[in-house]
């Protein structure tokens, strides 16, 4: 019994491993079966994956040898024996020659006709937008009007109106008030302006890497003005004009053509001249001669632009009374300006630019008298001798304007030498050494700039001693300290209450006693010393405002005193304070308002020459352009 039990023991374990045996080879097989099936393309390319277009076919060997692609002469089979349509570029190694023969210099052609990048858009039909800026548009220089000649049309809107506090006295011959007999009347004047300008451009030329080859451009400006004063003899000389005065001008504030001269590397660094009224500037920031005055000008670029020069001269021209624009039907002035000036950018560090200036200021207007057209005398000065004076003066200045790090600074230095046939309180004649320089520092920390500026300008000490030391420019137009915001900057204030001589023109830092638009350079003056100390603060991208609080000073006020016959003349002028504000809704400079207030907080320097006075004012501005 256990023999026949050991037996069928041994019989079932040898049919178990008879089964496994054969479900393992049978796994096996059903594996080789799954494995031998591949995919070929028409080429005769077998991969294992299927594809689109690809047919199955069993897998080759692992020992046989991919199949080669056809060549151009070879045809590929497919697995039914047909042929295969397929021709595909020898990957085998090059022919020795090509069939082909290289091409010869007459081959090549100049140009090849293609429409250019106006005239493709054309061919879509984009429709040109007259009256909109940000679209193309024929009126904006976005297409030629022929050929390569682009026509630029731009209009703008300036209204502006103020609120202020001028001294001023109570008549010569008369008073508005009955039973006033104060020396100084009152002070309240309201001013609007409306100016209404065109530019018209025509130039030709690629201005994409390069200046224009010509250009020509006119811009003829209207203004209206109002003044309306609570004193008589304010608004003209006549008592009888009564307390308001309007007016109107149309003034030609450019008109010039330019020509391309030359390109002189192959960065289009070029020479150029321009002849006609034009605009200019002698630095950064208009402390010199910045005006738009007829001339001729020749500028250039050398060393990838990094370096730019200008020679020009100028003839002053004839400015309006009230509207200060450009008065082409009075023959210009016998007041000459030869300019030369040198920019490099990247000195003395990289994001820093330096410029040197020459200026030569020769003015003969001595025999010159000439009535403003509200009856002021402005030539000669009604100061001192009341005599026209001939004159030489040389300015040599060194400007400078980016920054150091995060720090920002526009830096200005000038000295002036010459001489004057005629003194301001003496008849004979003058040497003139003056001085100026001015600083502004500021620096960025995100939406707020803070702003220190420093500024000053040499005064004469002694007007007897044949030595005029008082620093004046050609013409300013200051951008600094707060600018047309500032009281003591924007409002001419008068040396003596009513028209005249001011202490400092109407958008001038200067305290230079020169009288109007069309006064000579005075170099014997105070002098000025201000510093000040401003923010900027960007409260939103089309939000900014603005405060500044500056300390002014005379640095000699002994040529004031003998002006005014009044000894005991304090240095201490005030500290003028203002805030402004400015709104951009476009976010561009097409819509802008701006609005600001200032006062002179006045000190023993002020309130010797106007007692009781703390003047102020207010603007509001309004500017459309397109």
């Amino acid at each position: 019994m256990r023999a026949s039990s050991g037996a069928r023991s041994g019989t079932l374990h040898r049919r178990y491993w008879l089964a496994g045996v054969c479900l393992l080879g049978g796994l096996a097989g059903f594996s080789n079966v799954r494995a031998e099936t591949c995919y070929q393309d028409d080429s005769g390319r077998i991969v294992k994956r299927p594809r689109p277009g690809f047919k199955e076919v069993p897998c080759p060997a692992a020992d046989t040898p991919a199949p080669r692609p056809f060549s151009n002469q070879e045809q590929a089979q497919a697995p039914d024996g047909t042929p295969a349509h397929f021709d595909r570029p020898d990957t085998g190694p090059p022919p020795a020659a090509s069939p082909v023969p290289l091409p010869e210099l007459k081959d090549y052609v100049e140009a090849v006709p293609v429409p250019d990048r106006w005239r493709i858009v054309d061919s879509l039909n984009y429709q040109d937008r007259f009256f909109d800026p940000y679209h193309r548009n024929l009126l904006k220089a976005d297409k030629p009007i022929s050929g390569d000649s682009f026509f630029n049309l731009s209009l703008f809107s300036d209204s502006l109106y103020e609120n202020r506090d001028v001294p001023a006295g109570s008549g010569g011959v008369s008073s508005a008030h009955p039973g006033q007999n104060d020396a100084f009347g009152r002070p309240r004047d309201n001013f609007f302006s409306q100016t209404v300008g065109t530019e018209f451009v025509y130039y030709k030329g690629d201005t994409v890497f390069k200046p224009p080859e010509f250009e020509f451009r006119f811009a003829p400006v209207f203004n209206y003005n109002y003044l309306s004063s609570s004193e008589l003899q304010e608004v003209n000389i006549n008592p009888q004009a009564g307390t308001t005065r309007s007016d109107h001008h149309v003034g030609i504030q450019a008109l010039f053509a330019d020509k391309h001269l030359r390109n002189v590397s192959d960065q289009f660094d070029f020479d150029s001249v321009r002849v006609g009224i034009q605009p200019f500037s002698s630095d950064f920031r208009g402390f010199l001669f910045q005006d738009n005055q007829l001339g001729a000008r020749l500028f250039g670029t050398r060393n990838n632009n990094t370096v730019q020069y200008n020679l020009a001269y100028f003839r002053l021209l004839t400015k309006d009374t009230n509207s200060g624009l450009n008065d082409v039907t009075r023959p210009p002035r016998h007041d000459d300006v030869l300019v030369a000036n040198l920019y490099r950018q990247d000195l003395p560090i990289k994001g820093f630019t330096s410029q040197w200036t020459l200026l030569y200021n020769r003015d003969r207007e001595r025999d010159s008298i000439y009535y403003d057209d509200n009856g002021f005398i402005e030539r000669p000065a009604a100061l001192g001798l009341e005599r026209g004076r001939n004159f030489d003066v040389a300015y040599l200045g060194y400007n400078g304007d980016g920054h150091f790090g995060r720090w920002n600074l526009t830096s200005s230095f000038y000295y002036a030498l010459g001489h004057e046939d005629s003194g301001v309180f003496e008849p004979k004649s003058d040497q003139v050494r003056a001085f100026f320089a001015a600083a502004e520092l500021s620096r960025d920390f995100d939406w707020i700039r803070p702003r220190l500026s420093l500024l000053y300008a040499s005064g004469d000490r002694d007007p007897f001693d044949r030595k005029a030391t008082g620093f004046d420019a050609v013409v300013e137009n200051p951008q600094f300290a707060g600018a047309d915001s500032s009281y003591w900057i924007r409002q001419a204030v008068p040396l003596i209450g009513g028209g005249g001589v001011a202490l400092t023109g109407r958008d001038g830092v200067l305290s230079d006693l020169r009288s109007g638009n069309n006064g000579q350079s005075n170099f014997t003056n105070p002098g000025v010393f201000l510093a000040g100390l401003g923010v900027d603060l960007d409260i939103l991208p089309a939000l900014r405002v603005s405060f500044n609080a500056n300390h002014i000073a005379f640095v000699d006020p002994q040529v004031v005193e003998v002006a005014r016959a009044q000894g005991g003349l304090a240095h201490r002028v005030g500290e003028d304070v203002s805030a402004s504000l400015v709104y951009r809704p476009l976010l561009s400079q097409n819509i802008v308002t701006r609005a600001s207030y200032a006062r002179l907080i006045s000190e023993r320097g002020y309130e010797s020459l106007f007692p009781h006075s703390d003047p102020g004012y207010f603007l509001l501005d309004l500017l459309f352009a397109y």
